[in-house]
């Protein structure tokens, strides 16, 4: 609410009390324009009392009416700020097309590849042909000695194979680089769709089978039925060698370290010379870390027994699913029917210019990103944000002495790992330079696989120079964040800097909850499960690391206690939130409210909250924090993130770390009876 000015407001009842007015003041300043709330105060759902069921209260109207747009899995404020973002680079992609020229590489690459995917027609021509080259690679493979080398060329243009490599800190060695192998090479999202016996499960794995099939006879394979079977036969069969998502979770069982002559010893009788070498490695490493050994022994096993003919066709049939998207229209409707509609619930595919714009982003993304920060991200918002994070930080700080379970030894640990933490707001100090990569207007696929070979290469070549800290995971334009333990890092792209999560008008409390829980959300990734196995400069530790012992046994209480508070919640029948893989986010949602909370009272500087909308400060917070999460989701989309997706559903997310806060219950004033309540020796605490 706006506040008169005391001599404006003077001057106005002398005047109305009939009195010689005073000699007229100068002029007073004008008053700074009033914040609002920042709060989606038309989405209440009153008839939810906030103690029962805070998240429908705060977007139940929104919830009710709400329909999931016909493309998406599921619509929710990131899907929100994500769609607004893409109508911004669409403008800015039309824009580069018609302007660009040889003044502005940047801009004609831009122009040129979103051109070639929306020409339908000169695809529709080309129908399958652009793949000739690949396929005919494919069938010239005389044993399987050759695969090795076609497993790195597949890397290369991104099309799936049994395994792949990263390039990344050594987890060991923070100051290199290492060349890390992993699972892959399968066309379900996760090893339970081909191992589990649920009935949706099932279902899914007929409609992949047939989905197989119908692809193989578009790119005129005639036993396109009996390769279906073959094919879902040997990705069963690596599912079955492959780690779960939560034993992949462990950075300690995950990095095994090996010796370049000790690669046969892991996989005998594999071409592991031919790989390197084709792989543009070969006398750039000593040695590789890889991720899973026990799977690629046993991936090799089934190199071995599997005969070469089922592999062409495996491979065959992954090109043809990856490069689907950028084929004639039989091909896209078909690989959508199956990804979208059958696996996802989605009943239309997005738009095409959409599909563009992501192509773009995909290929040369900070050149993309560049341009939408001239254009849409003020210098302000950057300033603002930088003030958030540094409060973020000062509440860590202060937390961090007072943990009542922590002791003097691990605190002094934990404060030099915070110390070291290196912020990173809104876009990189450099960009990413895109000269050696060619694109040749009219050739898509062809300019996908150059793309694809660009960052490989790209990545590739880091082996043996120094760390790049000042590089980026994500770009600008993502509507994200995220925290990397090896650089010790947190990172917050522009996109993600909108309502509801970041509103440069809105009174701190929203801005706290919003955005202030994801920065501290991102912050406790530092030391959630995994992130508390490094230090301050990204090297991994053995336990309990630079924990004490006894610490991490109490920390380790009550990470269990969260597991299991979680694993109770059921998003859809028969399909519960898994406590295990979700924990580091878990730990983070639940860390980065309370710390956020506190970093709001610090920022009052020892004055009241200002109620808002008869909300008081606090209370804004925690709907700052529940409208953050407000989102819908299709059954079948919300099976494949229980089963692959770190995170737990929104729902839950805008829920249970309420439940575990004492902050929240006096704001709100919740009590036992309360469905909202959980009695105190219940609630999970760690920051």
């Amino acid at each position: 609410m706006k506040k008169l000015l005391p001599s404006a407001a003077c001057a106005f009842l002398a005047a109305a009390c009939g009195k010689s007015p005073p000699p007229a003041p100068a002029a007073a300043a004008p008053a700074a324009p009033a914040l609002v709330s920042g709060i989606d105060t038309n989405y209440f759902d009153d008839a939810v009392r906030a103690q029962d069921d805070f998240y429908r209260h705060v977007n139940g109207k929104w919830l009710a009416t709400t329909e999931i747009p016909a493309d998406k899995g599921a619509y929710g404020s990131f899907t929100k700020i994500a769609d607004d973002t893409q109508e911004q680079l669409r403008a800015l992609i039309e824009d580069a097309a018609k302007s660009a020229g040889a003044a502005d590489p940047d801009k004609q690459k831009i122009g040129d590849l979103y051109n070639s995917f929306m020409d339908e027609a000169a695809l529709e021509a080309l129908g399958d042909k652009p793949l000739e080259a690949e396929m005919q690679r494919i069938d010239a493979l005389k044993s399987r000695k050759e695969i090795p080398g076609l497993i790195a060329h597949f890397n290369q243009i991104g099309v799936e194979a049994p395994y792949g490599p990263q390039v990344h800190q050594d987890a060991r060695d923070s100051t290199k680089y290492v060349f890390d192998l992993g699972q892959a090479g399968l066309g379900l999202p996760d090893r339970d769709y081909y191992l589990q016996d649920d009935p949706k499960l099932k279902q899914i794995r007929q409609a992949y089978a047939g989905h197989i099939g119908k692809m193989l006879t578009l790119a005129g394979d005639r036993q396109a039925a009996a390769d279906a079977g073959r094919i879902m036969a040997l990705e069963t069969a690596l599912a079955k060698v492959q780690w779960t998502k939560v034993q992949n979770r462990d950075p300690v069982k995950t990095y095994n370290k090996v010796e370049l002559a000790d690669l046969p010893k892991l996989a005998p009788g594999y071409d592991w010379k031919a790989y390197l070498t084709q792989a543009g490695v070969d006398g750039k490493v000593d040695y590789l870390v890889v991720s899973q050994p026990s799977y690629m022994t046993g991936f090799n096993a089934l190199l071995a027994s599997t005969p070469l003919p089922v592999w062409q066709a495996y491979f065959r049939w992954h090109l043809i699913s990856d490069y689907a998207p950028y084929l004639s229209k039989a091909f896209v409707d078909e690989h959508f029917a199956f990804y979208g509609t059958a696996l996802r619930g989605i009943p239309q595919n997005r738009p095409r210019w959409k599909r563009g714009v992501g192509v773009v982003e995909e290929a040369v993304g900070e050149s993309l990103g560049k341009l939408y920060v001239a254009k849409y991200f003020p210098p302000e918002s950057k300033q603002r944000m930088d003030e958030l994070v540094k409060n973020l930080l000062a509440a860590y700080r202060q937390d961090i002495d007072t943990l009542e379970w922590m002791s003097p030894e691990t605190r002094k640990k934990a404060q030099e790992k915070l110390a070291k933490f290196t912020p990173k707001i809104g876009y990189p100090k450099k960009w990413r330079d895109y000269g050696t990569l060619s694109v040749v207007k009219g050739d898509l696929v062809g300019d996908v696989m150059r793309a694809g070979v660009f960052e490989y290469n790209r990545n590739v070549n880091k082996l043996g120079k120094p760390i790049d800290r000042d590089e980026w995971d994500m770009t600008p334009q993502t509507v994200n964040a995220y925290y990397n333990p090896e650089l010790n890092e947190i990172v917050f792209p522009a996109a993600i800097l909108q309502p509801p999560f970041f509103n440069a008008k809105a009174d701190d409390a929203v801005n706290y909850g919003g955005i202030g829980g994801v920065i501290g959300h991102e912050i406790s990734h530092g030391f959630d499960d995994q992130g508390s196995q490094y230090d301050g400069d990204g090297n991994l530790l053995d336990a309990p690391g630079w924990f004490t012992k006894d610490d991490l046994d109490k920390y380790k209480a009550r990470t269990h206690a969260l597991v299991e508070q979680y694993a109770a919640f059921e998003p859809v029948p028969g399909f519960h939130v898994n406590g295990e893989l979700t924990l580091g986010e878990n730990i983070a949602d639940n860390s980065g409210i309370a710390i956020a909370y506190k970093a709001y009272r610090l920022s009052l500087g020892g004055k009241p909250a200002p109620a808002i909308d008869g909300l008081s400060g606090e209370q804004r917070f925690y709907m700052g924090w529940a409208q953050v999460w407000r989102a819908k989701v299709r059954e079948n989309e919300a099976i494949l993130r229980i089963k692959s997706d770190p995170h737990s559903p929104p729902a839950v997310r805008g829920t249970v770390p309420e439940m575990n806060q004492q902050s929240f219950y006096d704001a709100w004033g919740v009590k036992e009876g309360d469905k909202m309540y959980l009695a105190p020796d219940k609630r999970v605490t760690i920051w």
